[in-house]
């Protein structure tokens, strides 16, 4: 289980603005639920969790929002899961490119078929949790991306303005 979650999740990564696409790269019928609707659970779920730790629930930031998607369609086109990107890029960078400047941390996982299912895992992961449950960040998007067989790739970005 701990490899699970280890090999499934990690705390920090980004992609060039100029390579991020806006689409799901799986076919809708592939997709057991639309990745606009895993985005904004995952958004509500984690923001619950925030409100049940003391901390403010975040708002979603449309830079961070380019900067998750594109993250995640980079890993589910490659099928590479880190937080290194395309051309190594960082987290950081990537939110540069896409505009925002005040990047903090980084939260992706793959496979999981739900957004409960991922809260779940990334609030049992101490870094994850940790980054989730940072008080001082401001901003956030979450980026869910289809693989061509239908796994779903979540990136979850936070900022600090």
């Amino acid at each position: 289980m701990q490899k699970t979650l280890v090999r499934r999740l990690a705390t920090l990564a980004m992609i060039p603005a100029t390579l991020i696409g806006m689409i799901a790269v799986a076919a809708p019928a592939e997709a057991a639920v639309s990745f606009t609707t895993l985005q904004t659970q995952v958004v509500s779920l984690s923001n619950q969790e925030r409100v049940k730790a003391g901390c403010k629930g975040l708002r979603v930031n449309a830079e961070l929002l380019w900067a998750a998607r594109g993250h995640s369609k980079y890993m589910a086109t490659t099928g590479k899961f880190s937080h290194t990107g395309s051309a190594s890029s960082t987290f950081v960078a990537r939110a540069k490119a896409a505009g925002y400047t005040a990047a903090r941390s980084e939260n992706i996982a793959w496979g999981y078929r739900s957004a409960a299912e991922v809260v779940k895992a990334w609030m049992k992961s101490p870094g994850h949790r940790r980054n989730l449950l940072d008080c001082g960040a401001r901003t956030f998007a979450v980026g869910v991306v289809y693989s061509a067989n239908g796994t779903p790739y979540y990136t979850q970005d936070f900022g600090s303005r």
